[in-house]
């Protein structure tokens, strides 16, 4: 005959398994800084999700592409210089065969940041164009925005990113308000390095050339798609040394710094997108991804 305490402690041992199962079904969600800004990008660590779980999920209504990481599932998410400052709601809904859906939602505080206001001079012919440059810059436009929002399923990139050219000297002028000739222009989105023509130039980490090409306003550009919507840009090239389709590792040269396109001098414009979202290379650069 079984006891009342036999059947008392069967019951705490029912109860502690279900809170464990309980507790091994939830999702745990981190942000990678925990309150981004205006231009960041940013790295949301999904844990909890069972192994070979297919992971989707929003922010701010912009779907997110998921890979595994740390023992668990990351998503690189891009805050476009120009969006809206203020709470952000995301959602994740981690998706199992013969399993139901697990769910998690929140919302992520994306602080205000200030630009600042570049006031340049430039030759007419640079900024007021005839009507065949003029269609030729849309065109051109039109073509890197296709792009950007073209997205390999595969993350071809694998650790930190890497300067695209050497020294120590940060990048300048992200998302600055540029007056040109006295005319407010589209903001800046990328940052520049002054450098010497002919300086080296390197992919900040693997991944396949998308694009090489001679533009109105670029110049000479080498584009490099990363996978899962990560794209970098390198403008006002004087030469470069891959062809679209290559494969390139982290620090291998592509070209050399020039004053391509409109550029008032040597320096490379350097320029990354997520998932067609401006954002600054510069925050590129310091994401705490180990892999």
């Amino acid at each position: 005959m079984t006891t009342p305490r036999r059947l008392l402690g069967g019951l705490f041992l029912v109860l502690l398994l279900a809170s464990d199962l309980l507790a091994a079904a939830r999702l745990s969600v981190r942000w990678h800084p925990a309150k981004p800004r205006v231009g960041d990008v940013a790295l949301l660590h999904l844990r909890g999700a069972p192994d070979g779980a297919s992971v989707e999920g929003m922010v701010d209504g912009r779907p997110l592409v998921f890979f595994p990481y740390a023992g668990g599932f990351a998503a690189v998410v891009g805050f476009d210089l120009e969006a809206k400052p203020g709470v952000k709601p995301w959602q994740l809904v981690a998706l199992q065969r013969d399993l139901e859906p697990m769910t998690a939602k929140g919302k992520v505080s994306v602080l205000v940041r200030d630009f600042p206001v570049q006031r340049l001079t430039l030759p007419p012919g640079m900024v007021d164009l005839d009507p065949e440059t003029k269609q030729r810059a849309v065109s051109e436009a039109e073509r890197l925005q296709t792009l950007y929002r073209t997205i390999t399923p595969d993350r071809l990139w694998r650790g930190a990113f890497t300067r695209p050219v050497g020294g120590t000297e940060p990048g300048t002028g992200f998302g600055a308000r540029r007056i040109i000739n006295g005319k407010p222009r589209m903001p800046h989105g990328g940052i520049d390095y002054a450098a010497p023509a002919g300086t080296p130039v390197v992919a900040v980490n693997a991944g396949r050339v998308a694009l090489v090409g001679d533009f109105f306003f670029p110049g000479r550009l080498v584009a490099i798609d990363h996978g899962l919507g990560l794209y970098t840009l390198y403008f006002h090239l004087d030469s470069a040394a891959v062809s679209q389709g290559d494969m390139v590792e982290r620090g291998q040269t592509i070209g050399t710094v020039g004053a391509t396109g409109r550029a008032t001098g040597p320096h490379l414009h350097f320029g990354a997108h997520v998932a067609g979202a401006r954002i600054d290379p510069a925050t590129l650069l310091v994401l705490g991804v180990r892999d």
